[in-house]
């Protein structure tokens, strides 16, 4: 949580600066402002913006949900658990890996189907949106920044996304209420839901910085949409 309240910080410079032109055929603006109301508090416009269809929010709700991002996720959860013995209470060697690998994949499960549902009910968008600025720590700051906020109405300005907010942590009570051992407490969910946002805020990372093209692996994960934003440089 403290790398988030950094990162607001952080984010405030691209929010501000994306309304720079990229070419001399597309005008773009932005503007960050800081509402009264308590619903929003950071507000961002890109009129490059189209809002993306039901069928591409589908797709890529099945491919974040049950893709072999969170599968390969799972795993490397899994046995980062079996080393340090988490929950104690199940078995090692290859049964105790099969529990701790079902246990994170349904808690990614869970918690991106809280994701995508809510933001329906919201109506705001999910999908993840290369920042237009330039340099390290603007980026850096958008990618963090993005991890706890979306896009809404047609011209997809940014607000705080509750919807973004919470699903980390539907999943991880829903394990502890659901299947893990009874010793386990709503205080152990939150502690397990921090480790689960910090998972969201390096894929968004990895998104901003290690996306290479429309027809990669890494740009399926949120990028199938082809309607984005323009990247930096690029034309509409």
């Amino acid at each position: 949580m403290l790398l988030l309240l950094v990162a607001a910080g952080l984010g405030a410079q691209p929010l501000m600066a994306q309304g720079q032109a990229v070419t001399n055929s597309e005008v773009s603006s932005s503007a960050a402002v800081l509402p009264s109301s308590p619903g929003a508090t950071l507000t961002e416009r890109h009129q490059t913006y189209i809002r993306p269809t039901d069928e591409t929010k589908l797709r890529n709700y099945v491919f974040d949900a049950f893709g072999p991002y969170p599968i390969v996720g799972a795993a490397f959860a899994a046995g980062i658990n079996q080393a340090y013995r988490t929950p104690p209470e199940w078995e090692e060697g290859a049964e105790g890996y099969g529990k701790r690998f079902g246990s994170d994949f349904a808690i990614a499960a869970v918690s991106t189907t809280t994701r995508y549902a809510l933001a329906a009910a919201f109506r705001e968008d999910t999908l993840y949106y290369r920042c237009e600025c330039k340099g390290l720590f603007p980026r850096l700051g958008h990618a963090v920044i993005s991890t706890v906020t979306a896009r809404r109405g047609d011209d997809g300005y940014r607000v705080f996304s509750f919807p973004a907010l919470a699903s980390p942590y539907a999943g991880t009570m829903t394990a502890v209420y659901g299947w893990y051992p009874d010793r386990y407490s709503a205080k152990d969910a939150f502690r397990m839901g921090n480790y689960s946002m910090l998972g969201f805020v390096g894929g968004n990372i990895a998104m901003e910085f290690l996306y290479r093209g429309p027809h990669s692996w890494l740009s399926r994960m949120h990028l199938s949409n082809g309607r984005k934003a323009p990247d930096p440089g690029s034309t509409p």
